[in-house]
């Protein structure tokens, strides 16, 4: 059996449009992460899942602009919210906005579909478009064990991750990569969950989860998540 990392983008155009329901538990951890932008500033959201971080960004007045390797992605936004240029096409690695553009740089399950060399450049191109202090905040999953979600392709033989993540990270790891760039505020493990969009059972394991992590027994797995915010300094 052979590994793979072709088709990664063939995953995400259909997630990310014939797929959309697989987004419908993100919305407590988007709404997370706009509480953490302030109204009226400019801030570019990489990777846009079902468009909610943009419609959450709108009504609180943020100027929100996106990026996104989906033509489709970005022509829906255009649509719904009338973003015209603001929503553009193109790489996280080669970010097709001008230098110092942005106050803060969004990037929510995201660094974990891309490995090491285009992290690196990512976290470069972030680094150049956000201003002098501007915020750099996310979420990657916890600790995910890659193998566990490879499946095979039952036309071709060839073996690839469901959700076409290439990285895992732990708080260490992705401390040490954002240190490179940022000065970091905070890097933490967080549970983020849409209570209303799942079944009981789900929320059933959300719950002992969350309450096994208040005491201080480690856990992982569903809606396990790491926060992370840090400043461009320099």
């Amino acid at each position: 059996m052979k590994s793979s990392g072709v088709g990664q983008e063939k995953i995400w155009e259909h997630f990310q449009n014939e797929g959309l329901d697989s987004f419908s538990q993100s919305r407590g951890r988007l709404e997370f992460l706009v509480r953490r932008l302030s109204p009226a500033t400019r801030v570019l959201n990489i990777g846009v899942g079902n468009g909610v971080l943009e419609s959450l960004a709108v009504i609180k007045g943020v100027d929100i602009c996106s990026l996104d390797p989906s033509e489709r992605s970005i022509d829906r936004l255009r649509q719904s919210l009338g973003m015209g240029d603001k929503a553009r096409a193109g790489y996280s690695q080669a970010i097709p906005f001008a230098d110092a553009h942005f106050d803060a740089v969004v990037m929510s399950e995201v660094l974990e579909h891309l490995d090491d060399a285009v992290l690196e450049a990512t976290l470069n191109e972030v680094h150049r478009v956000l201003r002098a202090g501007g915020l750099f905040i996310g979420t990657v999953p916890a600790r995910e064990n890659l193998t566990e979600s490879l499946v095979v392709c039952p036309d071709c033989g060839l073996q690839f991750h469901r959700w076409g993540h290439k990285n895992s990270f732990d708080v260490e790891r992705l401390s040490a990569k954002l240190a490179t760039q940022f000065s970091i505020h905070e890097v933490s493990e967080r549970f983020f969950i849409d209570w209303e969009s799942v079944n009981w059972w789900r929320k059933l394991q959300g719950l002992i989860k969350k309450i096994l992590s208040w005491r201080g027994i480690g856990t992982y797995g569903i809606y396990r998540s790491i926060f992370f915010s840090a400043e461009k300094s320099h």
